[in-house]
C-alpha cells in the first residue's frame, strides 16, 4: 500500500509540480488513510463509501475540525481518482462525501493608515545601540532596503509569501517569478503552477531600485534570488515572518502582521476603492470568485462601522 502511495506522491510532484509543503500535507492525510485500512484489514481496492463515512465521522468526533477534515477528504479523493485512472480501483469511495461546513472567519486586514505606517517604518534602518557590532552597523542599511521592498510588494501587489520569496532578479527558464521594472509588473508562479502578471506601483518600483543597488554586496556568487538573507542565499518564509514581526513592533501597530495579512489588506483596500470583484480576483490569482467574495464581507463590515459611527438612526440608547 505504501508503495502505491509513494507512486501517487511522485506523480503529484513531477507531473502536477505541487509544492513540497502541499506534498507533506498529502502524505500526512494518506498516512491516516493507510492506518484506517490496516486497522480494518482492507486494501485500497476494498474501500467503500460506508468505510470512508465511518472514518470521517470518527475523526470529526475525535476533534478534527471541518477545514482539516475537508482537506483530508480532498487528499483521499485525489488518490482514488488517480487509482481509477491507473485501473487499480473500480470506484472512488470518496466521491460525493463532504465534510461539515466550517464557519468562514473574515480575513484579518490592516487599516490603510496602519499599512502605510508599516511601509514607512520599513523604509529606514532601526536605531542601533552604541554597543552594536560593526557588522550590524554595516548591514542595517541594506536590511532596511530589502525589508521595505518586500513590504511594498506584499501590500502593493498582493503577492503570497511563496510568490514573493520565489522571485528572481531576472527572468530565466527555471525562474518562478521576476519583476519587470520597465513594464511595471511582476510575473509570479502561483498556486496550481499558474502564472499571472500583477502591476507593481511606483513606491514598490522605487523600493526595488534601492534594494537592487545594494543587493550585490550581500548575495552569494551565482545566487539568482531577488531577496537574500545574511548568508547570501534565498530568504526563507520563517525569516520573512520574523522580519515582519520586528517591523510591526517598530511601527507601533496594535496587532501582529504576517505576510498574508498584507495580501488581505491589498485585496480589501482595492475592493473598497474600486468595487471590481472580478478584477481583484484576477490580481489575487483566485481560481474561483467565491474565494474573493470574502472581501466583500470585509468591505461591508467597514461600511457598517461608518454607519454606526455617523448615522443618527444607528445610535442606540
Amino acid at each position: 500500500m505504501q508503495d502505491t502511495i509513494d507512486r501517487y506522491l511522485d506523480y503529484q510532484r513531477h507531473q502536477r509540480h505541487l509544492a513540497e509543503r502541499t506534498l507533506e500535507v498529502y502524505a500526512e492525510a494518506l498516512a491516516r488513510l493507510c492506518a484506517h485500512c490496516e486497522r480494518d484489514k482492507l486494501g485500497l481496492a476494498d474501500v467503500r463509501p460506508h468505510h470512508v463515512r465511518g472514518w470521517a465521522a470518527r475523526l470529526h468526533a475525535g476533534g478534527l475540525g471541518p477545514r482539516s477534515l475537508a482537506q483530508l477528504l480532498s487528499a483521499w479523493r485525489g488518490l482514488f481518482k488517480w487509482l481509477g485512472r491507473e485501473g487499480l480501483v473500480a470506484q472512488n469511495p470518496v466521491d460525493g462525501l463532504k465534510a461539515p461546513k466550517a464557519p468562514r472567519p473574515l480575513p484579518k486586514a490592516l487599516s490603510v493608515d496602519d499599512a502605510v505606517a508599516l511601509a514607512d517604518a520599513s523604509a529606514s534602518p532601526p536605531p542601533l545601540p552604541a554597543s552594536a557590532s560593526a557588522r550590524d552597523q554595516r548591514e542595517a542599511p541594506w536590511l532596511a532596503a530589502r525589508d521595505h521592498c518586500m513590504v511594498e510588494l506584499l501590500y502593493g501587489s498582493g503577492l503570497r509569501s511563496a510568490e514573493l520569496l520565489g522571485l528572481d532578479v531576472q527572468a530565466h527558464p527555471q525562474a518562478q517569478g521576476w519583476v519587470d521594472a520597465s513594464a511595471g509588473e511582476a510575473h509570479v508562479l502561483g498556486k496550481g503552477s499558474k502564472w499571472r502578471q500583477v502591476p507593481v506601483g511606483t513606491p514598490a518600483l522605487k523600493a526595488l531600485a534601492a534594494w537592487l543597488a545594494v543587493r550585490g554586496d550581500l548575495a552569494a556568487p551565482g545566487e539568482t534570488a531577488l531577496f537574500v538573507g545574511r548568508t547570501g542565499t534565498r530568504l526563507t518564509a520563517a525569516q520573512l515572518r520574523n522580519r515582519l514581526k520586528q517591523l510591526t513592533v517598530r511601527a507601533g501597530l496594535p496587532t501582529h502582521v504576517h505576510p498574508h495579512m498584507l495580501r488581505h489588506s491589498f485585496a480589501s483596500h482595492l475592493l473598497q476603492s474600486s468595487s471590481d470583484l472580478r478584477g481583484v480576483q484576477e490580481l489575487l490569482g483566485h481560481a474561483h470568485i467565491t474565494t474573493t467574495q470574502v472581501y466583500t464581507r470585509l468591505d461591508f463590515q467597514h461600511l457598517a462601522k461608518a454607519y454606526d459611527a455617523a448615522h443618527p438612526r444607528a445610535r442606540r440608547k
